[in-house]
């Protein structure tokens, strides 16, 4: 068996620029608080007056510092939502938001693109995995096919996707209310656990979903 394969951020890429980001806006905030205290009007006068009131080096120095910090939360915030792709020749694992899973070579009969999404099919049509990946693509589909796995730059199934409107023909019953509660925790965007846990449940319906720009569409798997 070939070594496995590990497509994923580099943590240390991931941090740095994220600090960097955030002390440069550290660095520009005291010529934003200068600006704005010169202006006879202005919104957050009051905090930009209270960064000018600070000496330097200490201001300068203070608010790179803050920058770093939270260019560090940041940071670990978008690695805890980076998808990582682990794949040999027996399975495929997928890790993203703490979560993990794993799918043995027999339940996988294509891994695909669609868009910014990577996706595992079954031998039926049906989709095993969909998460957002912004892995380099090149480097994931030399990872599957090295490991003998079917590799396709665009998901087969795209165009038999129907765009969801409510009362929707052609679902099972159940799916309507399903995808109804789904859209209102896509448009609340607050936290999507509740939109994956609602396709997961669409799933066992057997009802496949995949978003765009806020808009579901759904296509239902081969008989």
């Amino acid at each position: 068996m070939r070594k496995r394969t590990v497509v994923a951020e580099s943590a240390r890429g991931v941090m740095a620029f994220c600090v960097g980001c955030g002390v440069g806006v550290g660095l520009l905030v005291p010529f934003l608080a200068d600006w704005l205290v010169s202006l006879p009007w202005a919104p957050l006068k009051g905090p930009a007056e209270l960064v000018d009131s600070v000496p330097e080096p200490a201001r300068t120095l203070g608010t790179a510092v803050v920058g770093a910090v939270l260019g560090l939360f940041f940071g670990f915030g978008a690695l805890h939502e980076s998808l990582t792709v682990t794949v040999d020749d027996a399975r495929v694992g997928l890790a993203v938001r703490g979560e993990k899973r794993e799918f043995a070579r027999e339940e996988i009969a294509l891994a695909a693109r669609d868009g910014k999404q990577l996706v595992l099919l079954s031998r039926t049509g049906a989709e095993l995995a969909r998460e957002n990946c912004g892995l380099p693509w090149a480097r994931l589909a030399r990872a599957f096919t090295e490991h003998g796995h079917r590799w396709a730059d665009e998901d087969p199934h795209r165009e038999e996707f129907r765009r969801w409107v409510p009362g929707a023909a052609g679902l099972p019953e159940g799916a309507n209310a399903l995808l109804h509660a789904r859209a209102r925790a896509l448009k609340a965007k607050d936290d999507d656990s509740d939109a994956r846990e609602l396709r997961t449940e669409l799933g066992r319906l057997g009802v496949i979903v995949r978003d765009e720009k806020d808009r579901q569409y759904w296509r239902l798997p081969e008989p």
